[in-house]
């Protein structure tokens, strides 16, 4: 298994998802049926089979993120991306997920924008963030 999530973050990282094409090719490659590739590809919340925003952007809602309002910032990005968690904004400049525990509890609500890590987020920091990635 393993190997497989290997091999499926390789595709991610060159073409920023995991296309059906792709599956097929590493079917055939690795000897596991697409159905089981296509299992791991969906179950990981990192792994994404269709195409995303330049800007991934992970809330976390954990116990801790959530006591500590990450729903508001959640709905706060939904309105201000005009977007829905799982969706990617019309010009493809961002994506938006809810995400288990990123390990800031200490520094909640919390948020990754790629590998970049945002903590002790409001509605402020989080303008300025947007406005410095557009």
């Amino acid at each position: 298994m393993s190997l497989l999530l290997k091999e499926l973050k390789q595709i991610q990282g060159k073409k920023g998802y995991i296309s059906e094409d792709s599956m097929k090719k590493l079917s055939k490659k690795m000897n596991i049926p697409v159905a089981k590739i296509y299992a791991a590809a969906t179950f990981y919340s990192q792994l994404h089979t269709k195409p995303q925003g330049k800007h991934i952007i992970e809330i976390c809602n954990s116990p801790s993120c959530y006591l500590n309002g990450s729903l508001n910032i959640i709905k706060y990005l939904e309105k201000k991306l005009k977007i829905k968690s799982g969706q990617t904004t019309e010009d493809k400049r961002f994506s938006l997920y809810i995400c288990s525990c990123i390990g800031c509890c200490d520094k909640a609500p919390a948020m990754k924008i790629g590998k970049e890590v945002y903590t002790s987020l409001t509605k402020e920091k989080i303008d300025e963030i947007i406005k410095g990635l557009k």
